[in-house]
Order: structure tokens, then C-alpha cells, then sequence
């Protein structure tokens, strides 16, 4: 005798549940785009009701508002986790770009996508997000190991910001090899702090002067 399969839907936590939308929600984002996305058809791939869906989110703009954050923010700890793991400058760069560049290549089309819609973000890349406090911590790394002014630390940490951005663009678009668009991007960045150091260094340090001996200055 077959026993007919149990179609009741499984009982889950509030936070499982909703964590479940959103990844049914991004996998439509990455097939589909956002045009076409309602809470009706999320809440059928996700085998849910409509009602259900909004129980977790109150509109079509704040679930994907919620699912860009979630992508974010997924990726801003990754990449600290990956600056933690560090015990060089070169290292934590390497391992930082690695982790954003991979993460674009595997993501970065959701996010994009979601980045485009006016009413979802403001963002324009994902750099911008929780950028202040990234540009800070790396920035201090670098003006204590490289012993230069924090201020500089600071604007060379935030401007090397969107390297790593034009570099995921161009993955995206280009469909090069990973692993060669990072090493481009580490060297031009790494290249680029070691510039502004030593040209501070040679601008501003002061000049050691042998003293004169009496029949030179005659």
C-alpha cells in the first residue's frame, strides 16, 4: 500500500522562515531581475501563501530593501573576517579583494540588480556600504604599520575603495579569470599606497646635514 507524501507545510522559525523567503526572492533576482517580482510569485516558490509573505515583510520594496542588506552586509563581514586572519599589509589586502571579488562573481548580479531599483537602494556599488567604518579600521592598519600620517591612512584607505568595486564591475562584464583581475587589483592598490608613502616620506622628511669641517668652510 503507498502512503501519499505529506504536503503540510513544515513548521519553522520565525527567523528561518524569513531567511528562507529572501533566498527564494534572490534566486528569482539572479534568474529573473526585479521587473517582474511580485509577493504573489515569491511566496509560491517559496511554497508559502501570499498572506504568509506579507506576515514577514509589509511590501514588495522592503523585502528586496532587506535582501540587499542581507547581501551587504553578508559581505562586509566576510571581508573582516578575512582582515583579521591577516599578519601583513599585502596579506589583509590580498585576502580582502579575494573575498569581494568572489563574492561578486558569485552574487554580484543580485546585488546589482537590486542596486539598480531607485526605491530599494542609494547605494551605487556595493563599497559604499558600512564604508566609513571599513575605511577607519584598515585605515588605522596602514598608518601604524607604514608610520605615516592617519589623515593620509585615511584618504588613501578610501579612495583605494573603488578599486575593488571597478574591479568586480569588470569581472561581471568581462568574464575574465578571477584570479587574475584580484592580482591586478592587489598590485594596483598595494602600488598605490606604497607611492603616497614614500612620496610623503620624501617630501616631508627633514634633511640630515654632515657637519662642515673647519677647512671645507674656508
Amino acid at each position: 500500500m503507498s502512503t501519499k507524501p505529506d504536503k503540510r507545510r513544515q513548521r519553522l522559525a520565525p527567523e528561518k522562515r524569513r531567511s528562507l523567503i529572501l533566498d527564494h526572492a534572490a534566486d528569482m533576482v539572479n534568474r529573473e531581475g526585479v521587473a517582474l517580482l511580485t509577493m504573489e510569485r515569491i511566496g509560491q516558490e517559496a511554497g508559502i501563501s501570499k498572506s504568509l509573505v506579507y506576515n514577514y515583510f509589509p511590501n514588495l520594496t522592503e523585502l528586496l530593501r532587506d535582501l540587499l542588506e542581507r547581501e551587504l552586509k553578508t559581505l562586509r563581514r566576510l571581508q573582516f573576517q578575512a582582515a583579521e586572519s591577516a599578519t601583513t599589509l599585502e596579506e589583509l589586502i590580498q585576502k580582502v579583494t579575494h573575498v569581494y571579488l568572489k563574492y561578486i562573481s558569485e552574487r554580484g548580479q543580485i546585488i546589482e540588480r537590486l542596486q539598480s531599483e531607485p526605491s530599494v537602494s542609494s547605494l551605487s556599488d556595493p563599497t559604499e556600504y558600512s564604508r566609513d567604518g571599513a575605511v577607519s579600521y584598515i585605515a588605522e592598519i596602514v598608518s601604524s604599520h607604514l608610520e605615516i600620517p592617519p589623515d593620509i591612512a585615511v584618504a588613501i584607505t578610501d579612495i583605494s575603495f573603488g578599486l575593488p568595486a571597478s574591479a568586480g564591475e569588470y569581472l561581471l562584464r568581462s568574464g575574465d579569470e578571477l584570479e587574475k583581475i584580484e592580482k591586478l587589483t592587489v598590485s594596483m592598490i598595494l602600488g598605490s599606497i606604497m607611492m603616497v608613502r614614500n612620496d610623503h616620506f620624501t617630501r616631508t622628511k627633514v634633511l640630515r646635514r654632515l657637519p662642515r669641517s673647519t677647512s671645507s668652510a674656508e
